[in-house]
């Protein structure tokens, strides 16, 4: 009886540490996501997958993922444009932070796809929410597929709360494993 107790212990002890550690690691070190909808085409695509990591603190170009505002079940991911204290304009398919024009490389495909056309509708930060700068503790994000993403132009900041983590590897679709373009 007791050699057969050793045996059970000897094969559920394993899988027991194995679900753990699986557990523990997805709670607060990384986490698989399935990308849904084209919002950051060409970037990701539907049906996508990457690991999300939640000990990296998001910074400007970074992609975060986080609960959608309207659908609190669903995933949100994008690119995070504007942190606390910056300000945000889009003019003529340019972005400008803080009165600097940024380069953002990923939209080429789209701009190219495109040509003559905005990409990015003109904005400033003030037309859309009414702040002057993005507010300590937010962040302004955008899909990288402007003319289809809901994104901060629609439901405004999101909180750093709210970011569940960010993500900078593709595991899937193999042909284009690795890291993701920033």
């Amino acid at each position: 009886m007791k050699r057969f107790f050793n045996e059970v212990i000897s094969f559920i002890l394993p899988i027991l540490i194995a679900v753990v550690l699986v557990l523990g690691v997805q709670k607060y070190v990384a986490f698989p996501i399935n990308i849904s909808g084209d919002s950051m085409a060409p970037t990701l695509h539907n049906g996508d997958m990457a690991i999300a990591y939640r000990l990296s603190e998001p910074d400007r170009g970074d992609i975060v993922v986080f609960p959608g505002p309207d659908a609190p079940n669903e995933k949100y991911i994008k690119r995070v444009i504007g942190k606390a204290g910056d300000t945000i304009k889009y003019q003529d398919n340019q972005l400008y932070v803080n009165g600097e024009a940024v380069a953002e490389e990923y939209l080429e495909p789209l701009k190219a796809a495109n040509p003559g056309q905005l990409v990015t509708q003109n904005f400033t930060l003030e037309e859309l929410t009414n702040e002057n700068t993005v507010p300590e503790g937010e962040y302004f994000v955008l899909g990288d597929n402007r003319p289809v993403s809901k994104d901060s132009r629609y439901f405004g900041f999101v909180h750093s709360d709210q970011v569940e983590g960010t993500t900078n590897f593709r595991f899937w679709p193999l042909s284009d494993f690795g890291k993701i373009q920033e």
